[in-house]
């Protein structure tokens, strides 16, 4: 149930004792998560209520609270903006609702900051640098999450499988962010103290300037590229590489060069996160807007390329073959390309010919030697045969004088080369 600017009123009176409200007006606020106000008081001052609209956003606040916590005043003194104080909660059942000190400046339209001056572009990107180059034990000693860069590109894949059991994320943009998040080389960075939820609602500007940054509810050590996602998706490509050049001189750290392919990674991923959420909470308007969003998302794509997002090219899709099933296309070689172009214009040539090698014959001998026969004397072949009839009864033991084969031993003469005419000479008979 949302409440209305005059409810959250009264209920800051309750979270700030003393505090009298004498204007109330709505504030922009992520409304699917919060409902927001900003309250005048009788002596002036301003206040800024946020109230959860469910568990998980009530958690969120109370994390902000502990991060906010933890900022010691000598860490925000050597920011270039301002940062909200929490001047009272109240829980109301299971959801807390917290009052913030109010400061100066107001919230932007992404089309504003885009048309805006040089100025502003720089005031942006130092501000991002300054998130960027915050200690890390601040993260740490909070006990707020941390990654590496693995651990971050997994949990990304995990959060991807989520949204493929949905059934309704287009299928081109499923292996175009799998190819992405598959990239390993895209994903060699030095991680850093992250905003986690830096969009244009978060940031306050006064003029030329960024007065403040507000929103810390997600603040981790992970990807830089996360906080750039909202400025990508702006699709003002002046003004996000006039932010980057700022960005870039005033961290301390040089940022990796594909800082930009994962910021733009993750705001097309957003739009799946959005579709997830929406199921979580059985909001039908959620799920119906991200749908419609998510295939716009894939039409662009399809239609002009999209950004680039991974730094390996995607390989090309399997071409339907006349049946109606996929027919793998082989990739064309240099030599393949090469007899393309010299086919000219007589007709295309195909990329591979694959011409069958012959079988070839068997191998025969070099020489083939035929024995001489050579009459034996008659007395030396029935010797030969008489020996050799009693070796083959030794060894085979069931060969006798009649076999076949012990006859065509027999009819070899002395000179024959091979076994059957060798005789066997007992030495111990000398």
């Amino acid at each position: 149930m949302r409440r209305k600017p005059i409810e959250l009123a009264a209920v800051a009176t309750a979270a700030v004792p003393g505090l009298t409200p004498t204007a109330v007006s709505s504030a922009p606020d992520d409304p699917a998560d919060f409902d927001s106000a900003l309250l005048l008081d009788s002596e002036g001052k301003r206040w800024r209520v946020r109230s959860p609209r469910h568990a998980e956003a009530s958690a969120r606040l109370e994390t902000e609270f502990l991060v906010l916590r933890a900022f010691a005043p000598g860490i925000r003194a050597e920011l270039p903006f301002l940062m909200p104080t929490v001047a009272g909660s109240v829980r109301l059942g299971t959801l807390s609702t917290f009052v913030y000190s109010h400061l100066a400046g107001s919230t932007r339209s992404v089309e504003e900051l885009t048309a805006g001056p040089d100025v502003l572009a720089r005031e942006i990107g130092v501000a991002l640098a300054a998130i960027h180059d915050l200690p890390r034990s601040l993260v740490s000693n909070a006990d707020l999450p941390s990654y590496t860069p693995n651990e971050f590109r997994q949990r990304r894949l995990n959060e991807l499988d989520q949204a493929a059991t949905t059934g309704k994320i287009p299928p081109a943009l499923l292996l175009r962010w799998e190819h992405a998040l598959e990239d390993v080389s895209l994903w060699r960075f030095n991680p850093s103290v992250v905003h986690g939820d830096l969009h244009e609602d978060n940031l306050l500007v006064e003029g030329q300037r960024v007065t403040a940054v507000t929103g810390w509810t997600d603040l981790r050590i992970g990807d830089p590229a996360d906080d750039f996602a909202w400025l990508v998706a702006s699709n003002e490509q002046d003004f996000v590489d006039a932010v980057l050049d700022a960005y870039t001189a005033s961290r301390r750290d040089t940022p990796d060069n594909h800082l930009l392919r994962r910021a733009a990674l993750s705001a097309e991923f957003a739009l799946a996160q959005y579709l997830v959420k929406g199921i979580a909470s059985d909001d039908s308007g959620m799920i119906s807007e991200a749908e419609d969003m998510l295939a716009t998302l894939a039409r662009d794509i399809e239609e002009y390329g999209g950004q680039p997002i991974s730094v390996e090219p995607q390989p090309a899709a399997a071409a339907p073959a006349v049946g109606g099933t996929a027919a793998a296309v082989p990739a064309a070689g240099p030599e393949a390309v090469v007899r393309a172009a010299d086919a000219g214009p007589s007709g295309p040539v195909p990329p591979v010919t694959v011409v069958p090698l012959p079988v070839p014959a068997p191998v025969q001998p070099a020489v083939h030697v035929t024995p001489i026969p050579v009459e034996p004397p008659a007395g030396a072949a029935s010797e030969g045969a008489a020996v050799i009839g009693g070796a083959a009864k030794d060894n085979g033991g069931d060969r006798g004088p009649e076999d076949p084969g012990t006859k065509a031993e027999a009819a070899a003469g002395p000179d024959d080369t091979s076994t059957a005419a060798i005789s066997i000479v007992d030495p111990t008979k000398n």
